[in-house]
């Protein structure tokens, strides 16, 4: 049996998220990696792919020029929350948010729904199953979230490997949640 390996990178950090705001298709900060580096970090053969937006393109070049756009790594759509504030939708669309947070079927905002995305990608990765060799694919926070619930489905204590050396943040704000840290300018987590 050969073996397929899909690697998940999260675009770099745009404007709108630092403004904790839903994307539109905006360009990445203009951050100090060093893209030589990055570029040889997942050497042929390799498959490089990524989300159709500017961000996830922008960011999959600095992985290589070989980059092919894949339509389900596409971000969700937020509907009318494109460009919206969290903030803003608090105050103005407050009912909406929270049955957008607790009913993974809720489209409050007119687009795609959290389950809909899941099935989306749940699809996605069963494509891949049958591709043995190494896929690197540059995508969006919300697409790696489905991507690991899939993963996580079912018996998932024996589907984790822990390398030596791993870090797994964890963080509680009224909840648990899983922060994956990525690498910026600084080095800082």
């Amino acid at each position: 049996m050969q073996t397929s390996r899909l690697t998940l990178i999260c675009h770099a950090r745009t404007v709108a998220q630092k403004l904790a705001r839903f994307p539109t298709s905006e360009p990445v900060e203009n951050i100090g990696l060093a893209s030589e580096a990055l570029a040889t970090r997942f050497q042929p053969p390799r498959r490089l792919i990524c989300g159709p937006e500017l961000r996830t393109r922008q960011t999959a070049a600095w992985f290589g020029a070989d980059a092919q756009v894949d339509e389900a790594l596409r971000d969700c759509d937020w509907g009318q929350w494109h460009g919206q504030s969290i903030k803003d939708l608090q105050s103005t669309q407050e009912a909406a948010l929270r049955t957008w947070l607790e009913d993974p079927h809720a489209t409050p905002h007119g687009g795609e729904s959290v389950a809909q995305l899941c099935e989306r990608v749940a699809a996605w990765l069963v494509s891949l199953q049958a591709t043995p060799g190494h896929v690197v694919a540059v995508t969006h926070p919300f697409i790696i979230r489905a991507a690991l619930m899939q993963m996580m489905r079912g018996s998932a204590f024996h589907d984790i490997d822990v390398e030596p050396l791993s870090v797994v943040e964890l963080r509680f704000t009224g909840r648990w949640r899983l922060r994956l840290p990525g690498l910026d300018a600084a080095g800082a987590h």
